[in-house]
């Protein structure tokens, strides 16, 4: 039972001091609306982003997606002191609005990043969701392309706090 308990801690540790070795970065997304944005680096070319907000202050939605940096062994050269990024990835959201609507979905996520050489980023990227709406009285409402996003996958300016 001792070797079990101490198996269990030692894993937990490991899981917690691998969490906090990778890079994260937490900030915002701003376009007609507002989320809120975390981004948890698992290797040198992935990251989980996790974003939550107010889409065109109507409602509120989150949607998480997994990323891949710089994929198909592409990167965009820059010589300055900072780095240039971009990134693909897909993932799901789900969407609440004030006007007695739902809906969830898959869908993707590209854009471009930019790395200070200060614990700094900005980046742009665009969110497309596609999947069915509904009304809280019952009922699909409508298949949907872009719930879930920002102000219908509006391309956003984000800016985040690297720690």
């Amino acid at each position: 039972m001792k070797k079990r308990i101490l198996l269990l801690v030692a894993v937990v540790m490991a899981a917690v001091v691998s969490a906090y070795a990778q890079p994260r970065a937490v900030g915002a997304r701003i376009a007609y609306g507002f989320e809120v944005s975390y981004q948890h680096s698992l290797a040198s070319d992935r990251m989980i982003n996790l974003d939550a907000g107010i889409p065109a202050f109507a409602g509120i939605e989150t949607a998480v997606t997994h990323d891949w940096i710089d994929p198909f062994g592409t990167s965009v050269p820059w010589s300055e002191r900072g780095e240039w990024h971009w990134y693909m990835g897909v993932g799901g959201g789900v969407s609440w609005y004030w006007a007695g609507y739902f809906s969830f979905g898959v869908g993707g996520r590209v854009g471009i990043e930019y790395d200070f050489w200060f614990p700094m980023q900005l980046s742009v990227d665009w969110r497309p969701m596609f999947g069915p709406g509904f009304a809280y009285g019952g009922g699909v409402s409508a298949v949907t392309f872009n719930t879930g996003a920002l102000y219908a996958g509006a391309i956003c300016l984000g800016v985040r706090y690297n720690f």
